[in-house]
């Protein structure tokens, strides 16, 4: 990985985090090789499991060439692992694959809303035709009381990598880092 500021502030982020710093990064690093980031984002998640905390990080890294996507998660002790134990892993999409970046804004009060006010949450979705999901509901004719079998309709939709952060649960200065990222993301892919 390139010894740039943005990989220097990346790193910084990473270690913020308290996730595992030295995996995650190494992690990161392997996937990005030689080249330089351009932009990225981290986001840490935690979700409890009835007896159980578990922590979840994800870390976005722009190139010039490809989008890096790292997970990494932590498991605790189980009978075939006598400790705890985590997993990394890493995907490297190359920007051409990408076929949409849709980023979805919630602001407060709309009626008052001012261009360039911070939005309180954020849903990245980025699609790259690895992972799509099936929507399927009845069919009908628009007359309520039909009863003919008129098949099924539905949708397809890319569902790649969705990341959602908020205001109230990550910070407003997280919320800001992923509209740059969304921002420069989806720029890079616009020129490709």
């Amino acid at each position: 990985m390139a010894d740039t500021g943005t990989t220097r502030t990346l790193r910084n982020a990473i270690q913020r985090s308290g996730y595992y710093p030295e995996l995650v990064a190494e992690g990161i690093e392997f996937a990005v090789g030689a080249e330089a980031i351009k932009s990225w984002f981290v986001h840490q998640e935690t979700t409890l499991d009835v007896e159980t905390v578990r922590r979840h990080v994800t870390v976005l890294a722009l190139t010039p060439t490809r989008l890096i996507v790292g997970h990494t998660d932590e498991h605790s002790a189980d009978e075939d692992n006598p400790v705890a134990y985590a997993t990394t892993s890493t995907e490297s999409i190359a920007l051409s694959r990408i076929s949409t970046v849709v980023l979805s804004r919630t602001v407060a009060d709309p009626a008052r809303y001012e261009v360039g006010a911070p939005p309180t949450e954020l849903v990245l979705t980025v699609g790259w035709g690895a992972v799509s999901r099936l929507d399927l509901e009845p069919a009908t004719c628009g007359d309520p009381n039909c009863e003919a079998d008129h098949g099924y309709t539905g949708s397809v939709t890319a569902d790649d990598l969705s990341v959602r952060v908020s205001e109230a649960g990550d910070g407003r200065e997280t919320v800001a880092e992923m509209l740059v990222f969304a921002t420069a993301l989806s720029a890079a892919v616009g020129t490709r």
